[in-house]
């Protein structure tokens, strides 16, 4: 059974989140080791719906599951090699580094979900397509975005935290 079907999701790149998530806390409490007769079992079952979920909530993972199931998840770790993006990726890189507003990491945000939205366009041509070497490439470019974002809700958090700091706080 592959991640999609323990969900009883449709094999494709856009899923009902909402859905996913509503089976993933049903099958959660159906295979609780706490419940069950075989512990170790329902450990073991609990691991692998915790992953599926894992897999299955994040686009980038999702897209490289997609191909994993075609056999053709290969290579996924290799470098980009587009100049183009790698540029763009650099510049993206400095202006995180560089911000230190709210309002910057928000424009910032936008710009790399427009990305995210043009690439998930590419991978699901190339992957109708069955162009699987377009499809590996654009799936590490949606790792890099999901990296970036991650690390654009850190820096968020950060200045959330820098500025709920008052040093005239009493303690």
């Amino acid at each position: 059974m592959n991640h999609f079907e323990l969900f009883d999701l449709p094999v494709a790149l856009d899923i009902d989140l909402v859905a996913l998530k509503a089976n993933f806390l049903k099958l959660q409490q159906l295979h609780h080791p706490d419940k069950a007769l075989d512990k170790d079992q329902a450990l073991i079952m609990s691991s692998d719906i915790n992953q599926a979920y894992k897999v299955l909530s994040q686009m980038d993972s999702r897209a490289a599951y997609l191909l994993s199931l075609k056999k053709q998840d290969h290579h996924l770790d290799q470098s980009i090699h587009d100049f183009e993006f790698l540029q763009s990726a650099l510049e993206i890189r400095e202006q995180l580094d560089e911000a230190d507003s709210q309002e910057q990491l928000i424009t910032l945000k936008n710009e790399v979900k427009q990305w995210v939205d043009g690439l998930i366009r590419e991978f699901k041509i190339d992957y109708s397509d069955e162009d699987w070497s377009e499809a590996r490439d654009t799936v590490r470019k949606l790792r890099f975005f999901q990296r970036v974002l991650n690390d654009i809700d850190k820096a968020e958090d950060q200045l959330l935290d820098e500025d709920s700091f008052d040093l005239d706080d009493d303690f």
